[in-house]
């Protein structure tokens, strides 16, 4: 009976070491999702200042094309002989000078916010490698206790075979078998007094009986769990 036992044991060290085996890479997923937000967010902050440098150099060919366009017009003014073409063309220049004059406002705040956004990105750029160094640490760290968990089930894996073979054939199979149908949690399982722990059902008397007097496992007739006496548990060596 002991052997049993000592066999649940390690099955159910190994179902908490594969359990956590699980939950791990998902826990390392959550990381790599923050790692890929932060990387976004020092994009969009750098993209801040791109966006306004392209504006800026936007703004300044529109004036230098404009300030061609008044030059241009200037040096026609000389060879206009008509009143109308002439002052068309000075209320041409007045609208260019005017276009040029409203880039160039908006030129000087481009270059307020630039100077903003350039500071927010030099702080963004120390916080964000800051926290990226912070979750490598962590994932590093994931990564450690995956490593030992996988490490410490193998070690546990191989101390079954040996143990199984020290066990009767029959009970061994319906051991397996009632593990396969539970997938997980204890098969073996000892008796409350009349009630099954596994199930919290009672049990009947003359199978108690049965159980307390042969000192075997009895399988749960609602659950299918096995059972045995409670007095076993004081000289168990559980591994």
């Amino acid at each position: 009976m002991k052997k049993l036992l000592q066999l649940q044991a390690i099955d159910l060290k190994i179902e908490k070491y594969l359990a956590r085996e699980k939950e791990i890479p998902m826990q390392k997923e959550k990381f790599n999702i923050k790692l890929q937000r932060l990387t976004k967010e020092l994009e969009e902050s750098e993209q801040r200042c791109k966006t306004l440098k392209l504006e800026q150099r936007s703004c300044e060919g529109d004036i230098e094309q404009r300030q061609a366009d008044i030059r241009s017009k200037d040096a026609k003014l000389m060879s206009v002989k008509r009143n109308e073409e002439y002052q068309a063309l000075l209320h041409e220049m007045e609208l260019l000078k005017k276009q040029i004059g409203l880039k160039e406002e908006r030129i000087l705040s481009i270059m307020m916010d630039l100077e903003a956004s350039e500071a927010q990105y030099e702080e963004d750029k120390k916080r964000i490698a800051r926290e990226q160094a912070e979750i490598e640490e962590e994932l590093k760290n994931i990564d450690e206790e995956l490593a030992k968990a996988i490490a410490e089930r193998q070690e546990l894996e191989k101390k079954l075979r040996p143990l199984a073979d020290t066990i009767e054939p029959k009970l061994l199979s319906q051991y397996k078998r009632i593990r396969r149908a539970k997938k997980t949690g204890a098969v073996v399982v000892p008796l409350h007094g009349e009630t099954c722990s596994g199930c919290h059902m009672m049990i009947r008397a003359q199978i108690v009986n049965e159980i307390l007097a042969a000192h075997k496992f009895h399988p749960c007739s609602y659950c299918g769990r096995l059972l045995y006496a409670d007095d076993v548990m004081e000289n168990e060596a559980l591994a």
